[in-house]
């Protein structure tokens, strides 16, 4: 009998080399690429005195309030007293016209030589966050341009939130005299 001699066979080497080449291209390019999240941190002012306090204060300092409800945003100044209202349409709440408006409000109250660079939020319960972080920036700062520059450029930086006041509009069920939820 013959014995059959099986040839030598070597064992293959896998070349990686070119694989190697495409993960030292392609890793760094992936991690450029990704968008890591933004975390944005507001610094607010709390309010240090209650209401009753600040009525007895009697040099109290004249305080620029946004009231935020469902059906509107009403800018006071001074507390109380309403500047300008914006309902709110179809789109939502016209942030666009309120920065424009406290464009101009700051601009009048430089020109007046009032250093006002507070406002205070009073936001009904019913208003959603997103509403708040969207008038918190809206009123913080504004998109200006210098030498050719895309900047923020500063409104009103320091931020207080309080409780809305309660609604007094002439249409709504309260005002009226009826219990929400009543039958007319």
């Amino acid at each position: 009998m013959r014995r059959h001699r099986r040839p030598n066979t070597q064992d293959a080497e896998l070349d990686i080399t070119s694989f190697m080449n495409l993960m030292i291209v392609l890793v760094p390019v992936l991690l450029l690429s990704l968008v890591f999240s933004q975390v944005r941190i507001l610094n607010l002012q709390l309010p240090v005195l209650s209401e009753a306090e600040q009525a007895q204060d009697e040099q109290e300092p004249k305080i620029l309030e946004l009231v935020i409800t469902p059906a509107r945003l009403e800018l006071n100044y001074p507390a109380g007293m309403s500047l300008k209202r914006f309902d709110v349409t179809d789109e939502g709440y016209d942030f666009a016209a309120l920065s424009v408006y406290l464009q101009d409000l700051k601009l009048t109250f430089q020109q007046q030589g009032i250093e006002k660079n507070d406002i205070v939020l009073l936001l009904d319960p019913a208003i959603d966050y997103q509403t708040i972080v969207s008038a918190m920036d809206t009123v913080r700062s504004f998109k200006a341009v210098v030498a050719a520059n895309l900047v923020d450029a500063e409104l009103f930086p320091m931020i207080s939130l309080g409780d809305a006041p309660a609604a007094s509009d002439s249409g709504s069920p309260q005002a009226n005299g009826q219990a929400v939820g009543a039958k007319q």
